[in-house]
């Protein structure tokens, strides 16, 4: 089957309005980096999701989620078959200390609206960039909390397209990864148990939060958030920070000199320039600690 016939078939199952052909992916990526996507999909309900990675596995088209795009840098070259985004399926709903929500809601939003409902839980969220969706894959996390702590069960979709629930214990989830990671699933919906708290407490905490995030973090320019994992019994930004490379990178991207975990685009960054840039984070930190960085950001896509 042809790229055409792809197209085609995709438009009639979710509508022409769903599928966009040859779309820039620098404009769905908090990088603001990355080539073309062949076919990008924004299905509207989880059915018109779920027919999408069918078609994709069916027809033996490569599908790649995108969510929010902010834990993902897109090579220059960009990505050939499906780039889904499930960023309209954002319903968000409270019911008692239940919180429901859909995989495109942003997690701070979220953490936001429990918040105005008195509910305590989700306050180390109300920063973080993320969709419900990239924040289960990667059992987000910051501040002392992450999803583990208030995930009951979410809703996801197999490679094959197969709609399952998964309970708490079946996510397995750990440091930055979960059964979602691990087995390709595409999240739909999750839901979450928070408590009833004190509207002051809860508002003073996410008031803090907020303060040092962005006092701490170069939130003014476009990132991929914290671009490393936690090595053992250390700090990805004070490694990188002793080893002097604040201020340093290749073409417009740079490791921040407000906090040393994050790489900025400081405006005319191509992927590649942060791809090499993550490289020789990597490399100076070996040679001078002999510890290796394991990113925490995924990188896909073609080269130019």
């Amino acid at each position: 089957m042809t790229k055409l016939q792809w197209i085609a078939d995709l438009q009639n199952l979710i509508g022409h309005e769903q599928i966009k052909v040859n779309e820039p992916l620098h404009l769905y990526t908090m990088t603001k980096l990355g080539g073309n996507a062949d076919i990008f999909a924004l299905p509207k309900t989880e059915q018109q999701a779920q027919l999408v990675v069918r078609y994709a596995y069916e027809h033996q088209v490569p599908l790649l989620m995108l969510g929010n795009g902010s834990n993902m840098v897109v090579r220059d070259g960009g990505m050939r078959g499906i780039v889904v985004t499930f960023s309209e399926l954002d319903e968000i709903t409270i019911t008692d200390e239940r919180v429901y929500a859909q995989a495109g809601a942003l997690i701070k939003e979220v953490s936001k609206q429990a918040a105005a409902q008195s509910l305590t839980g989700l306050e180390f969220a109300c920063g973080i960039p993320g969709s419900i969706g990239g924040a289960m894959a990667m059992n987000a996390g910051a501040y002392g909390g992450e999803i583990n702590d208030v995930i009951i069960e979410s809703t996801v979709l197999t490679p094959q397209g197969e709609r399952l629930t998964l309970s708490k214990e079946q996510l397995a989830l750990g440091y930055r990864t979960s059964i979602i990671a691990k087995e390709g699933y595409y999240v739909l919906s999750s839901t979450f148990q928070l408590a009833r708290g004190n509207q002051q407490e809860i508002d003073t905490k996410i008031a803090d939060l907020t303060h040092q995030r962005e006092s701490k973090q170069p939130l003014e320019f476009p990132s991929a958030g914290s671009v490393f994992k936690r090595p053992p019994g250390n700090f990805a930004g004070k490694l990188i920070q002793d080893s002097g490379l604040q201020g340093k990178g290749v073409g417009d991207a740079e490791v921040s000199t407000k906090h040393a975990g994050f790489i900025i685009n400081k405006g005319a960054a191509t992927a590649t320039d942060y791809i090499q840039t993550i490289e020789m984070v990597q490399r100076v930190v070996k040679e001078k600690f002999g510890i290796d960085l394991e990113r925490e950001v995924k990188i896909v896509g073609d080269d130019k």
